[in-house]
């Protein structure tokens, strides 16, 4: 049964998860868990489950229990017992309304942003556990309505937006053009074969800040980088199916990315600022293809500015004047460790950083990652509220002056948006591309 702190939850009503688990049978319910506890898991999973000792030090560490004014069922520990805990505990014999619940739960309740892991005495792996979790709602046919609406438009146009061919092509001839009048020589070089660097991007970037692609552009040309970028499927590196437990999509995915770039022949791929992203290319996608790292070395843009900016191809001008603090994203911080590139970074390009605390590995969450942003408008009221812990982080840094974010990630962006707005705490966004384009020195 679900825990009783869990119902007392509100009901948020989600036609994905509502009307997935109508057409449930505890017959089929039972037959699809066994066959995955058989075939996808293995001693990993039985160990974190049969280690955790309920302790309860992961809870101090999740924003969500946190912000909901330490409700134990939002503890990672009791997200678990909720949910897989009680699936394999009952051998998967549970009803389709454990499943409607569990799948709100792995969905909505934890953004895999590993922090808990860093305080668990057993190491003990969360995101794991509700990935599994989620792997199962998908195998169930019961993931939340918008997340499967993304997956779809993956499976048919291996991008996240829908984007058609011809228009992701004239996406990047548009901000050739836009970028020529500022450097006419300027060039976005499409299909070149053998180039350095293969520059990647997600699905969001043509549809809706093709600014980012115009000052990426002007950064590579600036800095006299032999780069490329493809013109068939494949250059969307974003992956929510590796989010919605659809394995063989995300697999399918990243096969498309990385046969892009070996058929370009480049020496590596340089990814724009995604974490989720960069963790489907270095982490997950990768292995599910049977590769322990990627075929094709690959960067985050972090570290790519970094190695600009320290070689000095990119001179700054002028440092950003405006007081800055940074927001360390899960996937790139405390999954790739690239906290000290990205202060080396920000401390190029601006007069003034104000650390948020906690910091580095130890900073919370955006709570909009791990695909609960996907999860779309019936549940954004829960994520806000679900990270006050963040909004209060940025209210401390704006008292001491602080007015620029940096965010070195899109679903960073998406999610602290939120919390900005409902908070009415007036703070600006600004990934390193925006930083970079304004305060470096550029062809006369």
């Amino acid at each position: 049964m679900v825990e009783p702190a869990a119902q007392k939850k509100p009901k948020i009503h989600d036609k994905g998860i509502e009307q997935g688990a109508a057409k449930l049978t505890p017959e089929r319910i039972e037959t699809v868990i066994r066959q995955f506890l058989k075939n996808e898991t293995g001693a990993r999973l039985k160990a974190y489950l049969e280690t955790c000792v309920h302790c309860g030090l992961c809870s101090e560490a999740c924003h969500f229990y946190l912000s909901n004014d330490n409700d134990p069922s939002f503890a990672p520990a009791a997200k678990v017992k909720q949910t897989l805990g009680e699936i394999v505990k009952r051998k998967g014999r549970v009803s389709p309304a454990f499943i409607e619940k569990a799948c709100e739960i792995a969905h909505t309740e934890c953004n895999l942003c590993r922090r808990c892991a860093m305080y668990c005495p057993f190491g003990i792996d969360v995101a794991y556990l509700m990935l599994a979790m989620r792997r199962i709602c998908h195998l169930l046919g019961t993931t939340p309505q918008y997340l499967q609406d993304t997956a779809h438009s993956h499976s048919a146009t291996l991008n996240q937006m829908w984007v058609k061919e011809d228009e992701w092509i004239d996406s990047l001839q548009w901000q050739e053009e836009e970028a020529q009048e500022e450097i006419p020589a300027l060039r976005i070089p499409l299909e070149k074969e053998g180039a350095d660097i293969f520059y990647s991007v997600i699905g969001p970037e043509p549809k809706f800040r093709a600014q980012l692609i115009y000052q990426a552009a002007v950064i590579m040309n600036t800095a006299g980088v032999d780069w490329t970028m493809p013109a068939t499927p494949g250059w969307d590196n974003s992956d929510m199916c590796m989010y919605s437990g659809d394995n063989e999509m995300m697999a399918r995915l990243k096969r498309a990315h990385f046969e892009a770039a070996m058929r370009l022949k480049v020496k590596r791929i340089v990814m724009g600022e995604c974490g989720h992203a960069f963790r489907s290319v270095y982490d997950m996608g990768n292995r599910a293809l049977g590769w322990r790292m990627p075929p094709i070395p690959v960067v985050h843009a972090i570290e790519f500015y970094y190695e600009l900016l320290k070689s000095g191809r990119i001179r700054i001008a002028k440092k950003y004047p405006t007081p800055v603090t940074i927001h360390d994203p899960c996937n790139v911080v405390r999954g790739r460790g690239l906290h000290e590139m990205l202060r080396y970074v920000a401390d190029a390009l601006c007069e003034t950083v104000v650390e948020m605390h906690p910091n580095r590995e130890h900073n919370y969450c955006c709570s909009a990652g791990g695909g609960v942003i996907n999860t779309g408008p019936p549940f954004k009221n829960k994520r806000v509220a679900g990270n006050r812990v963040k909004a209060e982080q940025l209210f401390r840094v704006k008292t001491k002056g602080v007015k620029t974010v940096i965010a070195p990630c899109h679903n960073c962006h998406g999610g602290l948006e939120d919390i900005i707005h409902v908070n009415q705490l007036g703070l600006e966004l600004k990934f390193l591309g925006d930083l970079i384009y304004e305060t470096m020195e550029k062809p006369e």
